[in-house]
């Protein structure tokens, strides 16, 4: 296992207290390494109709984008399961697009971490490449 991004670990930690989880109880926090250093951080936000919700890495990864950051190092997801959770297929798709094969920190707040490059967390993955 690489080491732990305790700054990442701490902004993801921070973010997911800002979670809007009514309907699943299931706060998660994320954090992006943007090349030049800078974390972004996000929180999932859950509305009624479900479907609608949005992760926190992707959340994490919008406003990156929308900053105009660019190329990535690492991916940290915060929660409080029992184990450490990976990002959801749609979260490890567009981690894929824009930011690449990176390590991808997974901590639990009851004390489980794994790391994993997200090229083993999304094998096959569809990209660019398959149009």
């Amino acid at each position: 296992m690489s080491d732990m991004p305790s700054d990442m670990i701490a902004e993801a930690t921070r973010a997911r207290d800002n979670a809007v989880a009514p309907y699943s109880g299931f706060k998660v926090g994320a954090a992006l390494r943007a090349a030049d250093g800078k974390i972004w951080a996000g929180c999932n936000v859950e509305n009624a109709t479900l479907g609608l919700t949005v992760c926190a890495e992707r959340v994490a990864l919008w406003k990156a984008l929308s900053e105009g950051s660019r190329g990535f190092s690492e991916v940290v997801v915060v929660t409080a399961a029992n184990k450490p959770t990976p990002p959801c297929g749609a979260c490890r798709q567009l981690l894929w697009e824009f930011v690449g094969d990176v390590p991808v920190h997974m901590v639990s707040l009851e004390g489980p971490r794994a790391t994993e490059n997200l090229g083993a967390l999304f094998p096959r993955a569809f990209d660019k490449s398959d149009l």
